[in-house]
């Protein structure tokens, strides 16, 4: 099959999701099947009203450069398709002559390719539609972890360390920490705080997962017992920490276009911000809580190097099955067995894929409920890399006294 390309970008960009892009144009415009390599811009939802670019237009060196380039270089949207937009989407194909469509995002994303790709295989329009994996919750099925996983898993990684020594050198003015990252209801980025932890005295003393249901006295509790053991404490926790009644931590919560669960909402009571609440009112001791958001989605400067490379291999990945005739599935990593660090890459139907979240197993959890286990450090500590030391003055700390 010959025939035009196109590519898109969709959902809440990572640090690494212009290496994948760059993996799509670049395999595409050398292969013998594609001839035009066009892009979406502003995703599915600019597509539908005609924004198209002519990529190959773009001089290599620029498109070489999206390797190292922050956000989403097309642009995105969180555009739900209905089923009305089908034959708009079909016409627009046929327009251009595109017979290889690839869409880089999360679930949602691979929900939108495996509808696109299904109805136009009802209409009899043949069409190879490809899904690149991309979200920094790394909750994706089919693929042993996500493009964009490693790079914010090394952003929590650091920011937990650094702001862990700032916690503890101002203890005596601060007596917690709280830190509270994206991932909506799956634990994957808070568990990666774990990596920043070297010795038992250092951040991050608590981890609260969305696969753990927290009960307030549990909070205190643990909490108070951090800060007598070392006389401060550092807790990480998800977007989308529920209590065990089933009701999230955050006070605030709406809805996107795809019935995801968005914590925090319009300005709302965080969970950091209900949990720091908890605390202070409970222990009468002053606290930090940190709240990052898009930040850990975008840090080149912070970006893993496997990461930038698998997201690479990614997109290159996804144009080799279309010119294989492969239509309905999702690029993936797979993992080697025993020994170094190793991937390689396969595929996986995008049915399997679309609309489902891969939480955190329960191999990687602490019986504890409120830590991560050696496991859980032995399968991220490939994908963030080596992280920096610090030296340690030798002076007691406890109980907020050198």
């Amino acid at each position: 099959m010959k025939g035009n390309a196109v590519v898109g970008q969709s959902g809440g960009p990572t640090a690494v999701i212009n290496s994948s892009l760059c993996g799509v144009i670049q395999g595409a415009l050398s292969s013998p099947r594609i001839g035009e390599v066009y892009g979406m811009r502003w995703g599915i939802e600019g597509f539908l009203q005609g924004e198209i670019e002519d990529l190959g237009k773009e001089s290599p060196a620029v498109i070489e450069a999206l390797r190292r380039t922050p956000s989403s270089a097309l642009g995105s949207c969180r555009y739900k398709l209905v089923e009305e937009d089908l034959p708009r989407v079909l016409e627009l194909l046929k327009r251009h002559e595109i017979r290889y469509l690839f869409l880089i995002g999360g679930n949602d994303t691979m929900d939108t390719v495996h509808r696109i790709e299904a109805y136009c295989r009802g209409q009899g329009y043949e069409l190879s539609g490809i899904g690149v994996p991309k979200t920094v919750d790394n909750d994706l099925h089919g693929t042993d972890h996500t493009p964009g996983y490693g790079s914010a898993a090394r952003y929590v990684a650091l920011s937990v360390q650094q702001t862990g020594r700032l916690a503890d050198d101002m203890q005596r003015v601060d007596r917690f920490v709280i830190h509270q990252t994206v991932g909506r209801n799956v634990g994957w980025l808070p568990a990666a705080a774990a990596l920043a932890k070297r010795r038992e005295e250092e951040a991050p003393h608590l981890i609260y997962l969305p696969e753990r249901p927290l009960s307030r006295t549990r909070v205190v509790e643990e909490v108070r017992a951090c800060i007598d053991a070392y006389g401060w404490a550092s807790i990480v926790c998800g977007e989308g920490v529920v209590w065990q009644d089933g009701s999230p931590v955050s006070a605030s919560t709406s809805q996107d276009r795809f019935a995801n669960i968005e914590f925090g909402a319009m300005g709302g009571t965080s969970a950091a911000v209900a949990l720091h609440r908890l605390i202070a009112q409970e222990t009468g001791f002053r606290g930090e809580f940190q709240i990052t958001e898009s930040l850990s989605m975008c840090a080149i400067d912070r970006a893993s190097a496997s990461d930038l490379e698998e997201a690479y291999a990614c997109g290159r990945k996804a144009v080799e099955l279309a010119e294989k005739g492969e239509s309905g599935v999702m690029a993936t990593i797979l993992r080697g067995g025993s020994g170094p660090y190793a991937v390689s890459y396969g595929s996986v139907p995008l049915r399997e894929v679309a609309e489902r979240a891969k939480p955190l197993p329960d191999a990687f959890i602490a019986a504890s409920g409120s830590f991560v286990t050696p496991a859980f450090l032995d399968y991220a500590r490939p994908l963030v890399g080596e992280l920096p030391e610090y030296p340690v003055l030798r002076h007691p700390k406890k109980g907020g006294t050198r």
